[in-house]
């Protein structure tokens, strides 16, 4: 079992390699910053009885798993920037808006057209979310709409990290299917960029 002391030498020893490798890979120095501090906190909260020889190998399984997450979080954010964007419309400030701030009460400052539009988008998304089994939407919510990361998707709700991962690639196809049932696309584009 490695010491404290050990585990940190051991992660101030990493730091800067591991940073560059995910710099490299993410193109994207505040996300790499981000996924090798993630990759670190669950090394020291998952593994500190493990002996300082396995942390090497440990820590860079972690670290490519978290890479993995926040590529599949980037695919899927994509998925959805794409579907939205097609019904955003220019502003008089030449700024595009965001068809989620229909869910503005007053609504005032929006022209009719727009927010139709923009309550039929939702409408249609909240209609397929609703079609979802409750885990896998639940899943779905928490991981793209809530952003959480997979770690905090397990806490919240109580399961294992690949009924998380399941849930949410089932959710991704029947939502890819639904939605081009509604015309968003189709179920090819869609899932490919999910």
């Amino acid at each position: 079992m490695a010491s404290s002391q050990e585990l940190l030498d051991f992660l101030r020893h990493v730091e800067r390699r591991a940073f560059k490798q995910t710099a490299y890979a993410v193109r994207d120095e505040h996300a790499a910053m981000d996924i090798v501090q993630d990759a670190m906190l669950k090394l020291v909260d998952k593994y500190p009885d493990k002996p300082v020889t396995e942390y090497p190998m440990l820590f860079q399984r972690i670290l490519q798993n978290t890479m993995r997450d926040f590529w599949r979080r980037q695919k899927v954010r994509s998925l959805w920037t794409t579907l939205l964007s097609s019904f955003s419309t220019q502003r008089d400030d030449g700024e595009a808006s965001d068809p989620l701030d229909i869910m503005d009460v007053d609504g005032g400052s929006q022209n009719p057209a727009t927010q139709l539009e923009g309550s039929q988008t939702l409408q249609v998304i909240e209609t397929a979310l609703q079609k979802l089994p409750t885990r896998q939407r639940e899943a779905f919510v928490l991981r793209y709409w809530e952003e959480m990361s997979v770690a905090e998707t397990v806490e919240s709700m109580g399961c294992s990290e690949g009924s998380v991962k399941t849930h949410c690639s089932r959710a991704l196809h029947t939502m890819a299917t639904l939605l081009a049932q509604q015309g968003l696309g189709t179920v090819k584009e869609l899932n490919n960029k999910g």
